[in-house]
């Protein structure tokens, strides 16, 4: 099979109201080309399958001891995973009585993802439906063109999120099919944007102007732009400031909605289970009136009210809000 017929994927999630437009079900790849320092889906960067143990699951038994073939677990205070040995068989998985060890990534073809996917078409109404995600789905662009043209056809509506951070054509073949592109700008400055992230922000804007200027027979896509707001390292005004001089230059009309998603660590547990720790474990939520400010630092700059808002959950318990005065909304974000 080629590279459209089957990809590593990760997981899929439903009944969201995260990624897009409606209610939906989302398809997350696996493999990431940035390495964001507040990244809330670690299990999503490598691009191969990576074995996870959970401790509150583990009954010590050690009956995963005998049954990997290569010797990569040992028992001790809780299971040990010599992560250099370990393929991902899955011969621990299939073995563990309590469910405590589980493969996170598995080959799929792009029939079977589609068939699972088409299943949840009866909840998605008219606006919603699915969004391939990632990690970065665009490094499996093949696969991702693959699964949304076959659900297009099937009248499905149909979203790509993506960092931007790939190549031209991978980015163009993974959003043929995509009526909404979920696209991340997660900072304005390009030294500061490399050290948080690992990743060239010359190419993240550029890639976003690509989306948003129709160029012969090809429609500039619809667009919805999102960015992390993390305490200390992207939440001052200037930041905002920035990316809005931007995408108010170089975007235009084509993005519909700027979300600023605020800081969660909701996935200590994950970086836990795999096997390290995250250095933002102990961070504080984002306050409401912090964010109230920077979405004031957007407005000051020219970015129009009624297409920013702030997402998630801020230290006052306030949930996300719409800042346009005349129609507020409620909903939630995950941390991007």
């Amino acid at each position: 099979m080629n590279s459209s017929d089957t990809g590593l994927v990760l997981e899929i999630q439903r009944m969201s109201t995260e990624d897009g437009p409606g209610l939906r079900s989302t398809l997350f790849l696996k493999g990431c080309s940035l390495r964001c320092r507040w990244c809330h889906n670690p299990e999503s960067i490598s691009p191969e399958p990576q074995l996870r143990w959970s401790e509150s699951r583990c009954l010590g038994c050690g009956e995963c001891l005998a049954a990997c073939p290569r010797r990569a677990l040992s028992l001790g205070v809780g299971i040990r995973i010599d992560r250099g040995a370990c393929d991902g068989c899955g011969n621990c998985e299939r073995t563990c009585p309590g469910g405590a060890l589980e493969i996170w990534g598995r080959r799929r073809t792009a029939g079977a993802v589609v068939g699972e996917l088409l299943r949840d078409r009866s909840y998605f109404g008219t606006e919603g439906g699915v969004t391939v995600s990632g990690g970065e789905a665009c490094l499996q662009a093949d696969f991702a063109r693959n699964v949304l043209e076959r659900l297009k056809r099937e009248g499905v509506g149909t979203a790509l999120d993506t960092c931007g951070m790939c190549t031209e054509s991978q980015l163009l073949l993974a959003a043929e099919h995509a009526d909404l592109v979920l696209y991340d700008i997660k900072d304005s400055d390009p030294v500061r944007h490399r050290t948080n992230t690992g990743g060239d922000l010359d190419i993240v804007l550029r890639n976003l102007r690509l989306l948003s200027i129709p160029r012969g027979d090809r429609a500039r896509k619809r667009i919805w732009v999102r960015t992390p707001v993390i305490p200390a390292l992207t939440d001052s005004p200037s930041m905002i400031e920035g990316i809005a001089r931007f995408l108010s230059d170089s975007a235009g009309d084509a993005v519909e909605r700027w979300e600023l998603c605020a800081f969660n660590n909701l996935c200590r547990e994950k970086y836990r289970q795999l096997g390290g720790e995250w250095e933002l474990a102990e961070s504080p939520l984002m306050r409401a009136e912090d964010l109230d400010r920077l979405v004031d630092a957007a407005v000051r700059t020219g970015w129009p009210p009624d297409r920013i808002r702030w997402t998630g959950m801020a230290a006052s318990g306030a949930a996300a809000r719409d800042v346009s005065i005349s129609s507020p909304t409620r909903g939630t974000k995950t941390q991007i």
